[in-house]
């Protein structure tokens, strides 16, 4: 015989022989997934609110920021407490087109932007934080999310209980043919989430710029969610 041949009819045997050990050392297992969903009260804000101003120049449009900008500043910092924090995040300067029908664009003025962000954990507050900003001179409401401060561990809770109902599932399914569940072969995570609450802005600064009562704001619940997948090895009861 060949001995190219043989060498490799020796090495397809062999591969056969793993591949049937490998097939009978593979204990029977059952296989099951499980998803919690939690909610979780909020305990922060973040609320981005916005100076727009806009001026013949460049230089008047900026002046008139920041000097709106410092008093909004001074009147959110009365209503922060311990921990919370203001801060910049995001300041432009532009200048506005007119675009004549068959002639070039022309500078018809500038627009300046200075975005504050504002974290607290006091939600009472966000109402007066809200009000205070668009009263001393804010007029745009960008973003107002609530939040967890600490998201793992609402993150393990809900990993938790997933693990829990996918070995419950693994046991009821191995016990409706008369079967148990041995031990877990492997846990497996897929997917962790937590959804934050997004609160319409729009009527926010409506209300907060024409009305002198505070504005309302409700947080509401916020949902945490994991999934994992679990196989168990299952044997005759």
């Amino acid at each position: 015989m060949n001995p190219l041949i043989l060498i490799m009819s020796l090495l397809l045997l062999a591969s056969n022989v793993h591949a049937q050990e490998t097939t009978q050392m593979r204990p029977p297992s059952v296989t099951a997934q499980g998803e919690a969903v939690i909610t979780a009260e909020p305990d922060q804000a973040q609320i981005d609110i916005g100076v727009l101003t806009q001026a013949r120049t460049a230089p008047d449009a900026a002046k008139e920021n920041a000097e709106k900008l410092s008093r909004v500043l001074a009147q959110i910092k009365k209503l922060l407490g311990k921990g919370d924090e203001v801060k910049t995040t995001g300041y432009s300067l532009n200048p506005n087109y007119r675009y004549p029908q068959g002639g070039k664009p022309e500078i018809t003025g500038y627009t300046a932007a200075n975005v504050l962000q504002i974290r607290t954990g006091n939600l009472d507050s966000v109402g007066k934080l809200i009000d205070a900003g668009m009263q001393s001179g804010a007029n745009q409401i960008n973003r107002l999310v609530f939040t967890l401060k600490d998201e793992h561990s609402a993150q393990v809770q809900a990993l938790r209980m997933a693990a829990q109902k996918a070995q419950s599932k693994a046991e009821e399914m191995a016990g409706s043919v008369g079967l148990k569940v041995v031990r877990v072969l492997s846990l497996t995570e897929n997917e962790r989430g937590v959804r934050p609450i997004i609160a319409q802005t729009r009527g926010m600064q409506a209300e907060a710029l024409s009305s002198a009562a505070p504005t309302p704001v409700e947080a509401g619940t916020i949902e945490v969610r994991s999934s994992v997948t679990l196989s168990a090895e299952i044997a005759p009861r």
